[in-house]
């Protein structure tokens, strides 16, 4: 009985040209061990802009359409890989670098619309606004990506950052689309919770405001 063959997506409609997977551990912190070691991952894809060359009114919503979802899936099915399920995941984020031929808007609309962002929140299994870093800039850029708890946004431990770059992406005429995640929290998180802080005012920190 011969097996079936492997389906893959077909990317040809995001003009897909590369993915760059990067994933980290942190095994030592200041001198010491964190107790809960995480890893943190970056998916990255490197795709053509679909809206090169149109000007400010043109109407991106169809290619958006055609274009995120399949980015979302993509992404979060090689993160989920990356860190050893979905399950393991805590936290996330999500960022576009717009190459230089394109606008800011043509990376926000591929990350800030239901057609990624609620795609990328469901298939991680997550509940909260997901935090979000773009930019225009030359193939190489580096970016930060902010990143927070999937499901509880006020969880400070979980306040990280990672950082992502593509060597040669993007292009002028590229966008990169990059889906990070963690599975824990910062090393030796301890500056407490927004939802246990004290109530602070600038009229109790008078001494230290003078």
């Amino acid at each position: 009985m011969q097996s079936s063959p492997v389906v893959r997506p077909d990317f040809t409609a995001a003009g897909l040209r590369k993915v760059v997977v990067y994933r980290e551990e942190v095994l030592t912190e200041n001198g010491g061990r964190p107790e809960r070691p995480a890893q943190r991952a970056t998916v990255a894809a490197v795709i053509r802009n679909p809206w090169l060359g149109t000007g400010p009114t043109q109407d991106l919503s169809a290619a958006t359409v055609a274009v995120a979802p399949q980015l979302a899936r993509l992404l979060t099915d090689k993160l989920i890989d990356a860190l050893g399920g979905v399950e393991r995941i805590e936290a996330f984020g999500k960022a576009a670098i717009v190459g230089t031929g394109g606008e800011i808007e043509h990376g926000g609309a591929l990350i800030h619309t239901p057609y990624f962002g609620n795609l990328m929140r469901e298939f991680l299994g997550g509940e909260s606004i997901i935090c979000f870093a773009d930019a225009r800039a030359e193939a190489g850029e580096t970016l930060v990506v902010p990143m927070w708890h999937k499901s509880q946004a006020a969880t400070r431990s979980h306040y990280q950052t990672v950082t992502a770059r593509i060597s040669d992406g993007p292009r002028a005429d590229e966008i990169v689309i990059i889906a990070a995640a963690s599975t824990g929290p910062r090393p030796h998180a301890r500056i407490g919770d927004r939802k246990t802080d004290p109530t602070v005012r600038a009229e109790d920190l008078e001494r230290v405001l003078a």
